[in-house]
């Protein structure tokens, strides 16, 4: 049995959730989400509560039931309050802007890398260190900070590199003599 299937979904004022057929809706302030449910899950939405159900005892059915109840928990909280990643850049001239519509990173490559911002997706630099990404969709906020963060992913024994916001980087020690 999952336990996170059992929790029923709240839905808070403001939001509208429609379903028909495999797919669900989701209208918030910030925006509308969709999602195509997987036919081994059921969706009741009543009295202001979402609750998701195994159609049947198979494996694959209990196995979507608590990932389809936490997707549509994200699609929820998107819409009402979105999603957030902050990246840190550390490093000596490593630095980030935005040009335009476009990132503009500074790695200590030989060029520099202008990242163009997906939809949907709102980046900001409050100063050269810092890039926050914001947007509704968990996956594609998080996917977007995976991609800015692969192009120099932080090192062990400096530390350089672009990280997440409160990551630990195991660091190592020196050649010695």
């Amino acid at each position: 049995m999952s336990r996170i299937g059992k929790k029923p979904i709240e839905i808070p004022s403001g939001v509208t959730v429609e379903q028909s057929g495999p797919e669900l809706s989701v209208k918030g302030p910030k925006g509308l989400l969709s999602l195509t449910l997987v036919d081994q899950v059921e969706v009741e939405i009543k009295d202001r509560l979402i609750t998701v159900r195994a159609k049947d005892d198979s494996k694959l059915a209990r196995s979507m039931w608590g990932m389809q109840r936490t997707n549509i928990s994200n699609l929820v909280e998107g819409v009402t309050e979105g999603y957030q990643k902050r990246l840190e850049i550390k490093g000596v001239g490593y630095r980030a802007q935005m040009k335009g519509k476009d990132l503009n990173l500074q790695l200590g490559y030989s060029h520099e890398i202008d990242f163009p911002v997906p939809e949907g997706i709102k980046i900001e630099c409050p100063d050269l260190t810092t890039i926050i990404i914001s947007g509704i969709d968990k996956q594609k906020v998080g996917q977007v900070a995976a991609q800015i963060r692969e192009y120099r992913k932080p090192e062990p024994y400096k530390g350089k590199g672009i990280k997440y916001q409160g990551e630990y980087i195991f660091r190592k020690e020196g050649k010695k003599k």
